[in-house]
């Protein structure tokens, strides 16, 4: 009995060097923090409100591969552990801010850092406008582009997520004017989703459903992804040590962050939200055009460049109703 217990315990052992060295070797291909770091260990643990940024892109050699085609702030309450998912609209109008010298689409600003600095300074120049834009402080941030999140969700297995409305779709503009649909459909009901079918799911734009083309939709839909993926993911322990490797493999050249792998471990549980703060046109954003004719939201009673008070008092207004 002695004998076995002494085999356990080295494999055991033997099983968490292994794993430690793989999540250093990890960390130090996604992560601008050391391995053994952690900024979210005490964060979680206080009374401060939690923000991370979490940016989607597509990547690659193709035109605009680093304009944001996601941008979402994740907000973690730790004193009553709810987590409050904030997207913001592609077409925000950002004028009039600090931290950016220029005017331009929110989504624009991930490119602009991108080409001044590589991604970790797209990802924290747009950390940095957002904090002016919201009045949040984003404390840290999280990129991605497709190939990854299709990789990751492969990496699980694949997801399944309640989709309420079928609708199909296509990717291009001019196909949607002529109600060209051979890019695929979504079923209504209960639908498993591979990488590539979620990742198609997430950003389909141009729909025979009205109310599933737009932001506020794509971003709905996104929630489910991730809200599959955090339970495929499980609650930790053993059972997620396999799941876990095969995110690190999947991960690994697709993501960048300022945050350790032991933070992303933390972060990991706050995936599924707990409500949504939608910046919705009408109530909070206002539509029209910049001077070149192109469609933008600025916030309800701009008065000019910098004018984002009423979009901040209405964040902190909403997020106060968090814990009740």
């Amino acid at each position: 009995m002695a004998r076995v217990l002494t085999v356990v315990l080295l494999a055991l052992v033997i099983g968490v060097v292994v794993l430690g060295l793989r999540a250093a070797a990890f960390n130090a291909s996604v992560s601008s923090a050391p391995f053994l770091s952690t900024a979210l260990l005490g964060a979680l643990n206080g009374s401060d409100r939690v923000n991370v940024l979490m940016v989607g892109y597509a990547g690659g050699d193709q035109g605009g591969a680093f304009l944001a085609d996601s941008i979402q702030i994740m907000s973690v309450e730790p004193t009553t552990d709810t987590t409050t998912t904030i997207p913001i609209p592609r077409d925000l109008w950002i004028e009039g801010v600090g931290s950016f010298d220029q005017d331009g689409k929110v989504n624009e600003v991930f490119a602009v850092g991108n080409a001044s600095g590589g991604l970790d300074e797209a990802a924290s120049l747009l950390a940095e406008v957002l904090s002016e834009v919201t009045g949040l402080r984003i404390d840290h941030w999280l990129s991605i582009d497709f190939a990854g999140f299709r990789d990751i969700v492969d990496a699980v297995g694949g997801v399944t997520v309640d989709n309420p409305v079928a609708f199909a779709y296509t990717m291009t503009e001019p196909q949607h004017a002529i109600g060209d649909w051979s890019a695929g459909a979504f079923e209504a009901g209960e639908i498993h989703l591979d990488g590539e079918a979620s990742l198609a799911y997430s950003r389909a734009r141009y729909t025979s459903v009205f109310a599933e083309s737009n932001d506020y939709a794509r971003s709905v839909r996104q929630a489910r992804v991730l809200g599959s993926l955090r339970e495929q993911l499980g609650a930790g322990g053993i059972a997620s040590i396999i799941p876990g490797l095969r995110l690190m493999d999947a991960m690994e050249g697709r993501v960048r962050t300022d945050l350790s792998a032991i933070d992303l471990f933390l972060l990991s549980s706050h995936l599924s939200s707990d409500r949504r703060i939608e910046l919705t046109e009408g109530l909070v954003l206002t539509a029209t055009s910049n001077s070149n004719g192109a469609y933008i939201l600025i916030p309800a009673g701009w008065t000019g460049p910098g004018s984002y008070g009423g979009l901040q008092a209405y964040l902190s207004a909403a997020l106060s109703t968090d814990a009740q």
